[in-house]
C-alpha cells in the first residue's frame, strides 16, 4: 500500500537548482575570475570546520 506525502522540502531539486545557478554564474567567468570566487565563498562561509 503506497501512500503520499506532501514534501515542503525537496532537497534534491533544492540541490539541482542551486548547482545550476552556480554552473551559470561561472560560464561568465575567466579561470582567475572563479578561483577569486571561490576564494571569497570559503571565507563568507557560515559554516566553519569545527578543530
Amino acid at each position: 500500500m503506497e501512500t503520499e506525502t506532501k514534501k515542503e522540502f525537496d532537497a534534491v531539486k533544492f540541490s539541482r537548482e542551486q548547482k545550476d545557478k552556480l554552473s551559470a554564474e561561472l560560464a561568465k567567468m575567466t579561470a582567475e575570475e572563479i578561483i577569486a570566487y571561490f576564494k571569497k565563498v570559503r571565507l563568507d562561509s557560515r559554516v566553519k570546520p569545527s578543530t
